[in-house]
């Protein structure tokens, strides 16, 4: 799965799963989740589980540091570092 697609799917997988009043395609790569869109701990919480169904993973306790969820840049290499 390339950069593009993991980005689109990790986009549309946020704003569903966090009701976010933002189109995924507005949300910028590299922007902090926290900071820009207000994401907190228990958000953080609803993206681990949606990582787990959308791709297929395992977020284990380890994994769960926020440099892998601070943006969806982050968010698309600890993806693809598991697939």
């Amino acid at each position: 799965m390339d950069n593009a697609t993991i980005e689109k799917k990790l986009k549309e997988m946020i704003v569903g799963r966090l009701f976010l009043n933002v189109a995924p395609d507005e949300i910028i790569t590299d922007a902090s989740l926290i900071d820009t869109y207000g994401i907190d701990s228990v958000c953080l919480l609803e993206l681990v589980v949606g990582l787990e169904e959308a791709f297929g993973i395992m977020v284990e306790d380890g994994d769960f540091d926020l440099r892998h969820f601070i943006s969806v840049a982050a968010l698309r290499d600890f993806v693809k570092a598991r697939l």
